[in-house]
């Protein structure tokens, strides 16, 4: 029931962040904000259901449903704000909220299970920071490298104009500029 309940919340979150993430700029704002207060409903609900629970299964249910959240709302502000540092931001947040939650299921198991568990979990959440890092470093070298090109074929145009005269030449350096 928990994992169903987990998916609905996860579906039904995913679908304000896709919208966000296609806005026009002047709705950005508007749909992260329609985001955040669909996740913190969501919560809510998610929460609510987790009542019914008793102990560990009680806290894991509240922690998935925390994580839930999380992940939302980082992701509605990463795609609003748009740039690498915001996407990176998310993604660590989502991973220390995954964390939060692996944590939590190690809690039902005993003796060494219990700290392999806990190991695999810090384990997990050491890649996805990581790979956030990556995906940040290469992210801006790939930026780099489309303004290193543009920049080299601006100036083989503008190389091709010195060979004309008078307006066309001035016509053809205005277009290489672009």
């Amino acid at each position: 029931m928990k994992k169903a309940l987990s998916m609905i919340v996860m579906t039904a979150a995913s679908f304000g962040f896709i919208s966000a993430a296609h806005a026009a700029p002047n709705e950005a704002k508007a749909n992260y904000e329609v985001a955040k207060d669909r996740a913190k409903a969501d919560y809510k609900v998610a929460r609510t259901a987790c009542d019914s629970m008793k102990d560990n299964a009680k806290d894991v249910c509240i922690k998935e449903a925390k994580a839930a959240q999380v992940k939302v709302t980082a992701e509605a502000e990463a795609a609003y704000k748009g740039t690498d540092k915001a996407h990176k931001k998310a993604r660590t947040d989502i991973a220390d909220a995954n964390y939060e939650v692996a944590k939590e299921k190690c809690d039902d198991l005993t003796g060494n299970d219990k700290d392999v568990c806990v190991k695999e979990a810090k384990a997990a959440k050491t890649a996805a920071v990581t790979d956030a890092k990556a995906a940040k470093e290469i992210s801006e070298v790939r930026k780099d490298a489309r303004e290193d090109k543009k920049d080299a074929n601006v100036a083989v145009q503008k190389e091709k104009c010195d060979a004309l005269t008078g307006a066309e030449k001035s016509r053809c350096l205005g277009a290489a500029g672009k």
